[in-house]
């Protein structure tokens, strides 16, 4: 039978093709054997229809990883086999697709498969990272300390990265809201006021014919408005997840004046505390370094960290390496420096990743103290001169009469 397969390489590289093999499974082994993750198989001809309803689906969210991780922890120090640790999580999960997948691996150890292996079949739940922190932790004989790592690391950045996301939401509750009210004044309340008004037929304010103006465009041609809205925003969403438009909107990301300080913090910290999670796995500096461009988050910082890998593996040490790169800071590298001197870097990482932490959150409450005014007197202005433009004709008919 021959297969069409999806798979993951170890440096986060997506591969398609097809493969023949007697079954399912045994096209599964023969991809793992290469050195892939599978992330999607299914017999060539065959209806996959069935693949397209799974967004329908409950999926794994990072705050059950980071449970099921603390939870696995403390069952391997309670001296739990791997089989059992698993099978008793899927039996105290509630949700119905982490079950699922515990489920399977429970079977896969049950059947002599290691617990990174078994792992590597479900990239949709667990990250390049995430397996390759069990592979060390089982090679080092540490895996009950790695899981605790993992739950500390994945939780940090889990509440960082929610507090930076939550910290955008209000703003753009208040105005989608304001943009929704605008639009309904300008389609429905506006043409009856335009009607007395030119009906007076005094003379019209430059500002009150600008409102009017837009009032005639969203009446008659808001249906086409709406509908170039909607394209222009498939295409945005279609240009930002091919490689050249992802890597411009994370160029934005660093570059845009209100956002790009958050950002490049929270990169910065996620480098610092990736890395010093693995070293402290046992995992040397060139793989924590590729590792952590796969799993970082902006293209930027991606090929930053593939170049910086090839440079160390070379023989340059990390901060000489960092220093020459302007998205790193001086300081990052020079702390970086007196760790490779003092032997004590993962100290001095896992003291940078606090560092930057704690900036990005000092800066996520500087933005939202600062845009809360902001945003009610940019909305004020722009509801007051609406009003004024107006009203103040219908105030002079009044004055006439």
């Amino acid at each position: 039978m021959l297969f069409k397969y999806e798979t993951i390489t170890n440096t986060g590289d997506k591969k398609i093709g097809t493969i023949e093999a007697s079954s399912k499974d045994s096209a599964i082994s023969a991809l793992q054997r290469r050195g892939f993750i599978v992330s999607s198989i299914f017999e060539e001809g065959a209806s996959s229809s069935m693949l397209h309803l799974s967004f329908l689906e409950k999926r794994v969210k990072m705050k059950d990883i980071v449970i099921m991780s603390r939870q696995i922890s403390t069952l391997f120090e309670a001296q739990v086999s791997a089989l059992k640790a698993f099978n008793l999580l899927a039996t105290n999960t509630g949700n119905p697709a982490l079950v699922k997948i515990l489920n399977t691996i429970s079977t896969d150890i049950q059947s002599g498969v290691s617990i990174s292996e078994a792992l590597s079949r479900h990239p949709d739940a667990f990250s390049i990272f995430y397996i390759n922190m069990v592979k060390a932790g089982e090679e080092s004989g540490k895996l009950t300390q790695t899981f605790s790592y993992l739950a500390d690391y994945l939780d940090r950045q889990y509440q960082l990265t929610s507090k930076t996301k939550n910290a955008l939401i209000y703003p753009a509750f208040v105005i989608g809201v304001f943009f929704i009210v605008m639009v309904l004044m300008f389609t429905f309340i506006v043409p009856k006021l335009a009607e007395i008004i030119k009906d007076s037929e005094q003379a019209i304010p430059f500002s009150t014919k600008i409102v009017f103006a837009l009032s005639a465009l969203m009446v008659n041609y808001g249906l086409y408005l709406a509908i170039g809205a909607c394209l222009l925003g498939v295409y945005l969403y279609k240009l930002s997840n091919t490689g050249s438009g992802k890597l411009y909107l994370d160029k934005l990301k660093l570059t845009f004046p209100v956002i790009k300080n958050i950002y490049g913090k929270l990169y910065l910290s996620r480098i610092a505390d990736n890395m010093d999670t693995m070293l402290s796995s046992g995992i040397n500096i060139v793989r924590a370094i590729e590792l952590t461009s796969v799993v970082v988050g902006n293209r930027v910082f991606e090929d930053l960290l593939k170049d910086a890998a090839e440079k160390v593996k070379g023989g340059s040490s990390l901060s000489d390496t960092f220093s020459s790169y302007p998205e790193i800071p001086p300081i990052m590298a020079g702390m970086i420096h007196v760790g490779e001197e003092t032997g004590s870097l993962g100290s001095i990482l896992k003291t940078l990743g606090k560092f930057y932490a704690r900036e990005v959150n000092e800066a996520v409450d500087t933005m939202v103290s600062l845009i809360e005014p902001m945003m009610i007197v940019a909305l004020g202005l722009g509801v007051g001169l609406l009003l004024t433009s107006v009203l103040m004709p219908i105030y002079n008919i009044a004055g006439g009469i």
